[in-house]
């Protein structure tokens, strides 16, 4: 599969998550079998771009690519000087949200709340392909199938991004009255996909292998964008990938390796934010790594009432090695395990 020029490796992707896809995350999905990431959202407004926040966000220092950045923003001159913006800072590719829906960014008419307003849509559309154009660098789209489910108009949006440029368009099944709840549907993304000549992405729901073939099935996109199933669980991109292949399970990770995986990506979390930001911020990955083990939850309790990252590392190296004593392998996934998360902490994140 192609992005513009860019050949990408599988099409299993990960899905921008304000507050989880920072380069750290990226880059640990990218190693256990993710195709492509897309960054946190990135705003518009330029007297937010030296803040601490959006330059974290803007980073990508020894990040694999192609480096994909999703930018937000309601004004179409704007969008366009955000997308010159990131790219002069290392974006190969620039993603537009319209599937943001959170109250905080909604609110401004930013993401999802867009698709409310179809002219204005394509006006960012067009104006941010024009920025992108003259350096080659390709434009996408991700949106929802809607506000409601009484004004669902992907389609039509999805028709007008083609013809202005767009070179991929990825669709959430759900709208943004759902937010996180609910099931996706997919009848919509089917449309999208057989409507278009450009690849078509389906994103929603998708926590399991199983889950994996049968969205690819029932809307024939060209790939597949995976988000809340990953947290806690970057090896879900090689686990769907095998299957897919093979049609067979790889067996669930070895605790060992797991415990590496956390604590390397601890470390890396710590050098991108810091001492004090990056041990309160990694509480939320501990956590969901520690989802349905065994003692999880009081390890939990105790982990984050822990104020430096020392000690939180040798705490959850010690959590690990205990486990291992218990079992060789990670527990199988819980289907639904991803569908509890707080959809209040993912508005807070957003």
């Amino acid at each position: 599969m192609h992005i513009g020029s860019f050949e990408l490796p599988n099409t299993l992707f990960v899905a921008p998550m304000a507050g989880v896809t920072d380069r750290p995350f990226r880059s640990l999905c990218k190693a256990l079998g993710a195709g492509y990431a897309v960054s946190e959202m990135v705003t518009s407004r330029k007297d937010l771009w030296n803040t601490l926040k959006t330059s974290r966000r803007a980073n990508h220092e020894g990040e694999a690519g192609p480096i994909a950045v999703q930018i937000a923003g309601t004004d179409a001159p704007m969008m366009a000087e955000a997308a010159a913006y990131n790219i002069d800072r290392g974006a190969q590719i620039i993603d537009i949200n319209m599937g943001c829906p959170a109250k905080k960014v909604c609110n401004k008419w930013a993401g999802s709340a867009l698709m409310q307003d179809e002219v204005l849509a394509l006006e960012i559309v067009e104006a941010v392909v024009a920025a992108c154009a003259p350096r080659n660098v390709p434009v996408t789209l991700k949106m929802r199938t809607g506000w409601c489910q009484t004004e669902k108009n992907a389609l039509t949006i999805a028709r007008a991004a083609e013809s202005a440029g767009v070179q991929m368009v990825t669709v959430h099944g759900r709208t943004r009255e759902q937010g996180y709840k609910g099931a996706a549907e997919y009848d919509t993304i089917a449309a999208v996909k057989a409507a278009l000549r450009i690849p078509v992405v389906a994103n929603g729901d998708i926590h399991s292998p199983e889950k994996a073939l049968a969205v690819l099935r029932a809307t024939g996109a060209d790939a597949l964008m995976i988000g809340r199933a990953a947290q806690g669980r970057p090896w879900i991109f090689r686990e769907i990938g095998h299957y897919l292949a093979t049609g067979e399970h790889l067996a669930p990770p070895l605790v060992v390796e797991v415990r590496r995986l956390l604590l390397e990506h601890l470390e890396d979390h710590y050098a991108l934010y810091g001492e004090y930001t990056g041990v309160r911020s990694a509480r939320k990955h501990i956590g969901w790594y520690l989802k349905a083990l065994p003692g999880g939850e009081a390890f939990r309790a105790r982990m984050n009432t822990l104020e430096d990252s020392q000690a939180q590392v040798q705490a959850v190296a010690e959590f690990f090695d205990e486990l291992g004593t218990h079992m060789d392998r990670m527990p199988a996934a819980v289907a639904d395990a991803f569908e509890n998360r707080d959809e209040e902490q993912m508005e807070l994140a957003a």
